[in-house]
């Protein structure tokens, strides 16, 4: 239940105060904890099926509840995005092969607040292009952080990662963005991974919201196929995603959704 009482911005972003902080280091946290636990289950041969029914199960031994079953009539408690799928992949029957590279998405709600958090993995040996792919996204998202501080604009963050990006010939996606969230799964603002310096509302204390790059090899165009969920690169180029859950503070931001393994990347072992 959205039970929000805190102020909101011109823009229409909410300010949350310190118990928001609190409630959404704890679902980032759990969410966190699910993507560290799937690391040993991603490998070829495995199913993204059987990857997403360890992460419902996981959600429920938690006492949580996954955002994303029932949400528009989706029935997984994740989202797996294999090789040139870019985000809102269906798990299912397919079979993982050797070298294959995917993003798991998870969202979970614990009191009333979303914790919101995706990370790449990979089944078998890294190849050399997805490793650069994965890592300057990677990259990217962080580039995108460091610019999250009162004063700065959403346009700061957007051209930190976007500048970043294309500094390394790779493209950013426009078709999807951040959000938003606390105890609503998506809410003002939309944080573009793209953008100008000075542009977009300004950042405040205590606004909450995520950033998800998503990167691909080729060009940035996307199309959704007719399941009306996945999305895919058009020109079948490799992509990758990260995501966070951020709150703004008095002198930068907090990440809820930190690896408490430290797994974030895929190449942590």
């Amino acid at each position: 239940m959205d039970d929000f009482k805190g102020r909101l911005t011109k823009d229409g972003i909410r300010i949350h105060d310190s118990d928001g902080f609190a409630g959404m280091h704890r679902a980032g946290q759990l969410a966190a904890r699910i993507l560290d636990e799937m690391a040993p289950l991603v490998f070829p041969g495995q199913t993204t099926a059987a990857i997403d029914e360890a992460i419902e199960r996981m959600v429920e031994e938690a006492g949580a509840t996954s955002a994303t079953i029932g949400y528009r009539g989706y029935k997984h408690a994740s989202c797996i995005s294999v090789n040139h799928v870019v985000c809102h992949g269906i798990p299912g029957p397919k079979v993982l092969k050797d070298g294959d590279i995917l993003n798991i998405d998870v969202t979970v709600i614990v009191d009333g607040w979303f914790g919101d958090t995706s990370r790449m993995y990979v089944a078998g040996k890294l190849g050399r292009k997805a490793e650069r792919l994965i890592r300057v996204t990677h990259d990217a998202l962080f580039k995108g952080i460091e610019a999250v501080r009162p004063g700065n604009t959403f346009g700061d963050i957007g051209h930190a990662i976007q500048s970043f990006v294309e500094g390394h010939r790779m493209s950013v996606v426009r078709d999807f963005c951040g959000h938003g969230l606390g105890q609503v799964f998506h809410a003002p603002p939309n944080v573009l991974h793209y953008g100008r310096p000075g542009t977009g509302p300004v950042l405040e204390e205590g606004m909450f919201f995520t950033i998800e790059p998503m990167v691909n090899l080729g060009r940035p165009e996307t199309k959704v196929l007719a399941d009306d969920w996945t999305a895919v690169t058009r020109d079948k180029s490799l992509s990758a995603q990260f995501e966070h859950s951020i709150g703004v503070t008095a002198t930068g931001c907090e990440i809820f959704t930190l690896s408490p393994a430290g797994r974030f990347h895929p190449t942590w072992g």
